[in-house]
């Protein structure tokens, strides 16, 4: 006699079928995106993204180096997290362009565009951030400097948090990554200077 109803061989079938229907969906139609407009736009915008958010994290790391050069005495508290802000730095900017057969660069279109508006790759300290505008002001009272610090932590945790609404998957990771990072910081500052 045979069974009627769902068994687990017709229940496992299904669900196989279903699955290897959604995988053929996905996948269908993707040429890797060379000639697709919209593929092109999209790796613009991220780039001018990435731009943005390494320019919020050079301006955090130029009040650093502010802070530092003014009150020396805070050097042992801030020298951590300002490294770890020059990471985060490091870790935004654009990649390298990829490489040929030959070793060599291959030229892009938005090279030049994102070459002038990043840090080159090419071993330039990070902290040398060049013509980034005049050097932020920093309280004489170094316990006001380190709250002004939190207070600039906090605004670049909050960019990040609202560019990465707007990032391709990997991006929005870094930068929910960055995001709590420059909210532990903060936190590291207020809770350090109460005491």
């Amino acid at each position: 006699m045979r069974r009627t109803g769902t068994t687990r061989r017709g229940a496992l079938l299904a669900a196989g079928a279903t699955a290897g229907g959604l995988l053929t969906a996905c996948s269908g139609g993707d040429d890797g995106g060379a000639d697709d407009p919209g593929s092109a736009a999209a790796v613009r915008a991220e780039k001018a993204l990435r731009v943005r958010s390494t320019r919020t994290s050079r301006e955090l790391l130029r009040q650093y180096d502010a802070v530092l050069e003014l009150h020396p005495d805070q050097a042992t508290r801030l020298t951590p997290l300002r490294d770890s802000v020059a990471l985060h730095v490091t870790a935004l900017s654009p990649p390298p362009p990829e490489k040929d057969g030959s070793g060599k660069p291959k030229p892009s279109p938005s090279a030049s565009a994102s070459a002038s508006a990043s840090a080159s790759p090419d071993g330039a300290p990070v902290g040398d951030v060049g013509g980034a505008g005049p050097t932020p002001f920093v309280p004489a009272d170094p316990g006001k400097a380190v709250r002004e610090l939190a207070a600039a932590e906090r605004r670049s945790a909050d960019a990040h948090a609202e560019a990465l609404v707007h990032a391709p998957p990997e991006l929005a990771r870094l930068l929910a990554s960055l995001a709590a990072a420059g909210a532990a910081h903060s936190y590291l500052l207020t809770k350090g200077s109460s005491s």
